[in-house]
């Protein structure tokens, strides 16, 4: 049985599971368990705190992880990113007091900067050959300048609210970061092995179908190039007849943020009876 190291709560923890949910893997509704097994697949999640999951699996306590990139960079333990999951989006930045003048990184030579991430941070400074004093939080890290704590601080930003609740401003974002699944450097046995890329087969699939809907509509033949030529399609559109030989079914995958663009375009070209479809997954 594989076994997966997650975060046991916050929103990673709620992103993951609803991958795992969508990717058809189910878990018993327990709580205060630490390693829960599926009940119709072939692993099990052990729930820890984040910053530990990278020492889990470099160590072997998990076959994989689901972890912020940012603490994967952090720990700098012996394991490889396996597959990007594309959520939990955010970034390490910089931030000031917004009442503060700013003039550029070097603003930071001297000063004191509270953080919970001094390895990267000290990797940014060092790079840009800025001596500063690194003061370790963990946790409320953006209270700290309003305290005396700290000149400035380097924390996880997402989107920003919490640095104007606390009349902070973001000057330099150093790295970008999002969950993704990793694992050790070793070699998995064969049987977890197999589990494991099916695993990533799922996630895939879930990612394909995500932010795309399946368009369905009935097209004059005489203006088929003309509706062929709107819809982007994953190769091509797929195209069947109907009963009226005049008349052809079309169907196409398109992307959510071009929805009403192509509609608008699509009713103008003759297309009627459009149907939309949500889709679930999308094997690649």
């Amino acid at each position: 049985m594989l076994r997966i190291a997650v975060q046991s709560k916050g929103r990673l923890y709620d992103e993951t599971m609803e991958l795992l949910a969508q990717a058809g893997i189910k878990f018993p509704a327990v709580k205060r368990t630490l390693l829960v097994p599926s009940r119709n697949f072939p692993v099990e999640v052990l729930y820890l705190r984040d910053d530990d999951i990278p020492d889990s699996v470099a160590t072997g306590t998990a076959d994989v992880g689901i972890v912020g990139m940012n603490e994967v960079l952090e720990k700098c333990q012996q394991v490889q990113v396996l597959h990007q999951l594309g959520f939990s989006r955010c970034r390490l930045s910089l931030a000031i007091p917004r009442d503060v003048a700013y003039n550029g990184v070097q603003w930071f030579e001297g000063k004191k900067i509270a953080t919970s991430y001094p390895r990267i941070l000290k990797g940014f400074l060092d790079k840009n050959g800025i001596k500063a004093d690194i003061h370790v939080i963990n946790g409320s890290v953006e209270i700290a300048p309003s305290i005396g704590l700290a000149d400035g601080i380097f924390d996880i930003v997402s989107s920003g609210g919490t640095l104007v609740s606390n009349n902070l401003a973001e000057v330099e974002k150093v790295i970008d970061s999002q969950a993704v699944l990793i694992g050790g450097l070793g070699k998995l046995a064969t049987e977890k092995q197999e589990v494991l890329d099916e695993l990533i087969f799922r996630f895939k699939a879930v990612k394909a179908a995500d932010g795309k809907k399946y368009l369905l509509m009935n097209v004059p033949r005489a203006r088929l190039d003309e509706v062929v030529a709107i819809l982007p399609g994953i190769k091509s559109p797929t195209i069947l007849p109907l009963a009226d030989e005049n008349w052809c079914s079309v169907h196409s995958v398109i992307e959510e943020a071009n929805f009403w663009d192509i509609v608008t375009r699509l009713k103008e070209a003759g297309a009627e009876g459009i149907l939309v479809l949500d889709i679930m997954k999308m094997v690649p």
